[in-house]
């Protein structure tokens, strides 16, 4: 999907369309409450911040890039807590 964002925002660009990646890490919903405590809790763990990430917080990405990020095409933005460092 990384490749395929790159791709499309080189092809876009002349017609002034920005494609961007988001890429959240784990995030507090129903489908990860229903994760064994075990497994959440090494989950958690793992994650730098040390806690999962809030819908509000990858929604506040997606506003950004559709607000502010008029000069920003063929990115990724990583909104896990440091997951992925």
């Amino acid at each position: 999907m990384i490749g395929y964002t790159k791709s499309l925002a080189l092809e876009l660009a002349r017609k002034n369309i920005t494609v961007n990646a988001v890429c959240p890490g784990f995030i507090e919903t129903e489908m990860v409450q229903e994760m064994p405590e075990k497994v959440l809790n090494q989950i958690v763990s793992s994650v730098p911040v040390q806690r999962l990430g809030q819908a509000q917080e990858i929604a506040r990405g997606v506003v950004f890039l559709c607000k502010d990020g008029e000069y920003i095409t063929g990115q990724q933005l990583n909104i896990n807590g440091g997951l992925y460092m």
